[in-house]
């Protein structure tokens, strides 16, 4: 995971990174960081599978997730920022950890770009800020009952702002063209060039990611008791490698049956 970071960095803060005259001024094709980030999540599943830390519930629930934040993305259509997925996926990564987070926030926006068509020079962008949302969630201090609750809607508030704003960088420097004040210059210091970023970030894009930041809060508040409740019982009591135990039953007049078998 935190080689995915580094290398998710590196993609989306090249403005900030590279020299003009580099070769990397023109941004870095969507195809090499859709692959690489494809590497990166399969590392991280075999890794979780090797230390035992994914088992075939969490696998199984990774399936279901993903297809419950695809099914739901299109009820909001982004719509003034409106974006249900994200409760989903915060709340999935709450109740398994950050690896699996990380996973599913990947897997979700791949699933979701398939259904709704979305697919596009923009998806490993949107699958690498969702990946680090739902592992955000994760990586959350502990907490229990209503202080969780609390804890993951100011979260999913505030994360819905950064997804805002890594995706508004993704594709920033050729937004505007180099006539505006707000507009990406190669070669200028950093710290420049990311002040007129913020500045294009909240022309642009204040508005909408409060619509995301509002409707992810209240969803999870909303739903966070109960969810996580199902989703933990769900990996702690799945069956799916349970072994089969032999014992002895009795006929109703008490001598001894055949063997069958039970599982527990």
């Amino acid at each position: 995971m935190a080689i995915a970071t580094v290398f998710g960095v590196a993609a989306f803060g090249w403005p900030f990174l590279v020299a003009p005259r580099s070769g990397l001024a023109d941004g870095l094709d969507a195809w090499l960081i859709f692959g690489g980030l494809l590497a990166l999540v399969t590392v991280t599943v075999l890794t979780l599978l090797a230390e035992g830390t994914l088992d075939a519930k969490a696998v199984a629930m990774l399936g279901v997730l993903s297809a419950v934040a695809a099914a739901v993305r299109p009820l909001g259509a982004g719509t003034a920022g409106i974006e249900p997925l994200f409760f989903v996926i915060i709340l999935g990564g709450r109740a398994f950890g950050p690896g699996f987070g990380f996973v599913l926030g990947s897997t979700s926006l791949f699933a979701s770009a398939l259904l709704t068509g979305g697919v596009g020079p923009w998806l490993p962008f949107q699958m690498f800020a969702a990946a680090w949302v739902a592992m955000g969630a994760g990586l959350l201090p502990r907490a229990t009952g209503r202080a969780e609750v609390l804890l993951l809607a100011a979260y999913g508030f505030v994360a819905a702002f950064f997804f805002g704003l890594v995706m508004n960088l993704s594709f920033w420097p050729f937004a505007l063209g180099s006539t505006t004040s707000i507009s990406f210059v190669p070669g200028d210091p950093a710290l420049d060039n990311l002040t007129r970023f913020l500045a294009y970030d909240l022309a642009t894009s204040l508005g909408w990611d409060f619509g995301r930041a509002l409707t992810t809060a209240l969803l999870v508040a909303l739903t966070a008791a109960p969810m996580l409740r199902a989703l933990r019982r769900a990996g702690r009591r799945a069956a799916f490698d349970a072994a089969p135990e032999f014992v002895m039953s009795q006929d109703p007049a008490g001598s001894p049956g055949p063997a069958r078998s039970q599982t527990r």
